[in-house]
């Protein structure tokens, strides 16, 4: 007869569970969660998970200066793309390449890092108005944003922050604290 062990103890404090992305509760059925998270001043990378898979962060070296996108297919949430866009020193036409042509239902997760703004034009706040964002155009130099959106949107989406870069608010010298959002997306059915 064996003894029990104390990794089988039920007198075992009980930690707090954490659900996929690190969410404080799980998702009800045929939603996604996910976790975005804008870079901290120039030094920490942004992170966007969807479903417990870290789609773009800087162990994953795929995040860089600017807008750091990630596109997903809304009905199997598969990744289709991720890619960064340096809104510094980048050309804005790359990001216009990449998020003219989405197709219906592809959510598209943002995480700013240092600087979301500087290179973008009439035609990028107004996409991004497009996709359910109420604050892209305003977006300013050094201003940290998160938003998730998708093409085809009715109206506001519900998943954005936006912190204003201000000298006076600033969490860092030269910028504000990093945003961090998470939650729940209703998948898209494959008949809509």
């Amino acid at each position: 007869m064996r003894l029990a062990g104390p990794e089988s103890s039920v007198t075992a404090e009980p930690r707090a569970r954490k659900y996929k992305c690190g969410l404080p509760q799980p998702c009800p059925e045929e939603h996604l969660a996910f976790r975005v998270v804008s870079g901290a001043a120039n030094v920490i990378g942004p992170k966007i998970c969807l479903e417990d898979r870290m789609l773009m962060s800087s162990v994953k070296d795929n995040v860089g200066r600017g807008l750091n996108i990630a596109l997903v297919n809304g009905v199997s949430g598969e990744l289709i793309e991720a890619r960064a866009f340096d809104m510094w020193a980048g050309d804005v036409n790359d990001l216009l390449k990449f998020i003219r042509p989405l197709h219906e239902g592809t959510l598209v997760f943002v995480a700013s890092y240092d600087d979301p703004a500087t290179k973008m034009n009439e035609e990028t706040r107004k996409l991004f108005g497009e996709l359910g964002s109420k604050n892209a155009k305003e977006l300013a130099f050094r201003d940290s944003w998160v938003f998730v959106g998708a093409k085809g949107v009715q109206n506001k989406s519900p998943f954005e922050q936006h912190m204003k870069n201000s000298k006076h608010t600033n969490k860092y010298e030269g910028w504000p604290e990093a945003l961090e959002m998470e939650g729940c997306i209703p998948r898209r059915s494959a008949a809509s």
